[in-house]
């Protein structure tokens, strides 16, 4: 969401990322599942209900992708932006619902239950290293586009996937990532309980990968939910329009700045402004039009701008600005 960038359509390379993401984890999740069988190793299996949560996450955030790209309608003035959160949240439930939830219990039913012998562990050997080769494939994908976006941004990777507003490519890329750091414990899992003889190990990481997708699933849920409810626009975007704003020839002052995601690259710009008393209503009107023209051009992601005029010294507005920013004056030196 860089001021004034030309980029890529993110939308494409999203659609792009999701796609292969689904279709590697598909024929791993199927090769995980023969594996297990064959070898009766409950990480295996673990590792095979981990591919087909990712695969059923990627149905989804396909579905997301699409729904979210319809045009504004009467019952939907601002679009369906914000349809994006609410299926990637889905996607995140549904990480925990058929991924975690039957690790977990494979888990514990091997640590727990009667002890399981090992059988061609060779065949799981041969399916981890295949499904580790082709899952990086997916994840080399993601990276580089959320790479590619933290440059845009000037941003290291981890603050950008903090503040992306665009939860395709952090669910792909935060699942790849799981899924290769799962299959190292799988094959753990499977080595030590054929080395020892004993199932312990076998269930244990069938624990830890069931661990691995709560903590995925819970760092997604709260991104959406965050989305969802109605978070605010980048910081620097923030500064940027009322920096610009506030440097108007018009405006005496910026009384109050509000703006939410709508959806990915979507913003609502809403300002309280004090416009200088001198000028006339068809002024005020021409000022509003122009500002709002100049917000949308300097800032790609700014879509819908509203600017009221209000006194600055109005003792309600400035204690309702208070109360959900502070001492506004203070915190941008103005």
């Amino acid at each position: 969401m860089s001021e004034e960038s030309e980029r890529p359509d993110a939308g494409g390379e999203s659609t792009l990322t999701v796609l292969l993401a689904g279709g590697v984890n598909l024929a791993i999740a199927i090769m995980k599942a023969v594996a297990g069988i064959i070898t009766g190793s409950g990480a295996m299996l673990s590792e095979a209900a981990h591919s087909v949560a990712d695969t059923f996450t990627e149905i989804l955030l396909l579905t997301a992708l699409r729904r979210s790209g319809r045009p504004a309608d009467v019952m939907h003035p601002f679009g369906y932006g914000k349809e994006r959160y609410f299926w990637s949240l889905l996607a995140a439930v549904s990480i925990f619902a058929s991924g975690a939830t039957f690790a977990l219990y494979e888990g514990f039913s091997t640590v727990f239950g009667e002890p399981a012998e090992q059988t061609s562990p060779l065949v799981g050997y041969i399916v981890l290293a295949l499904a580790f080769a082709m899952e990086s494939v997916s994840w080399t994908q993601a990276f580089r586009q959320v790479r590619r976006g933290a440059a845009e941004q000037n941003r290291t990777i981890w603050r950008f996937l903090r503040y992306i507003d665009d939860p395709a490519p952090k669910t792909v890329f935060l699942e790849d990532s799981a899924a290769l750091i799962g299959l190292v414990l799988a094959f753990l899992g499977l080595f030590l309980h054929q080395v020892t003889g004993s199932s312990l190990y076998d269930g244990l990481a069938s624990i830890l990968i069931g661990l691995l997708l709560a903590t995925v699933a819970y760092i997604l849920g709260r991104t959406n939910l965050r989305l969802l409810i109605g978070r605010q626009a980048d910081l620097t975007i923030v500064r940027g329009v009322r920096e610009h704003l506030a440097d108007a020839a018009e405006i005496e002052t910026v009384v109050d700045l509000q703006t939410m995601l709508l959806g990915t690259d979507q913003i609502l710009v809403c300002a309280r402004v004090d416009f200088d008393d001198a000028l006339g209503a068809a002024e005020v009107e021409r000022a509003c039009v122009r500002l709002a023209s100049e917000l949308h051009e300097r800032f790609s992601d700014v879509t819908e701008v509203f600017i009221e005029p209000v006194p600055r010294n109005d003792p309600g507005l400035r204690a309702a600005v208070l109360a959900r920013y502070g001492d506004i004056a203070k915190r941008y030196g103005r």
